[in-house]
């Protein structure tokens, strides 16, 4: 199986990174770094297309959409929260996830089974408001919105696409005090994916494989 994961430079897209090289499948990590298989920056349109050059004709059977920020974590309504921090942050967390999985859209047409794995929040969703890092959970939101349209759109192509909440996880994003390890977390958005099919598309799950409300 080869899997592409973007955001693999560090905490839970390394981790899956590790868990997909461990178990001898061929995976390809993008990040930021050079020490990234693939140096991409998913807010930079001609870094996607210098990727999908590089895999081109090779089929992708697992996409995970795992790169984003967190930059509003301590802003305040009164004074915070400005323009340039909302376009930062949709770019990264969604306009990034679609400029993904359009240039691996031929790759991913390659594969036998392929699957389109988005990481969300908990954040995103409309029963979950208690306030503050308004930026983070309307870019989570737009996501798993986005996700939800792919994979309508996809399905007639045996693509599936499933969102996921990996869990409040102690990375350097979800902080010392956090509730699961990274290893936790990724144990099970891995059991996840592979549980990922045309009859479960389009789903909405944390990734202790409960659904979670949209």
């Amino acid at each position: 199986m080869h899997v592409v994961i973007t955001g693999a430079s560090r905490g839970i897209g390394a981790s899956l990174a590790d868990l997909y090289r461990n178990a001898s499948h061929k995976v390809t990590g993008t990040g930021r770094s050079i020490a990234a298989d693939v140096e991409l920056d998913v807010t930079r349109p001609d870094d996607h297309r210098a990727m999908a050059e590089t895999l081109a004709g090779a089929p992708i059977d697992l996409l995970v959409c795992n790169a984003g920020v967190y930059l509003d974590r301590s802003e305040q309504l009164a004074d915070g929260y400005n323009a340039d921090m909302w376009a930062a942050s949709f770019a990264a967390n969604v306009t990034g996830v679609f400029l993904s999985v359009q240039s691996l859209l031929p790759m991913l047409r390659l594969s036998k089974a392929p699957k389109i794995a988005i990481i969300s929040s908990q954040m995103a969703s409309h029963t979950r408001a208690p306030g503050g890092s308004y930026i983070y959970r309307a870019s989570k939101a737009a996501v798993l919105n986005l996700g939800r349209n792919l994979s309508a759109d996809l399905r007639d192509e045996g693509i599936a696409v499933g969102i996921y909440h990996p869990g409040w996880v102690q990375t350097d994003m979800g902080g010392g005090e956090a509730d699961i390890s990274v290893e936790t977390s990724v144990q099970g958005l891995a059991q996840r994916f592979e549980a990922l099919d045309l009859e479960t598309t389009g789903c909405f799950e944390t990734w202790d494989g409960r659904a979670h409300a949209y």
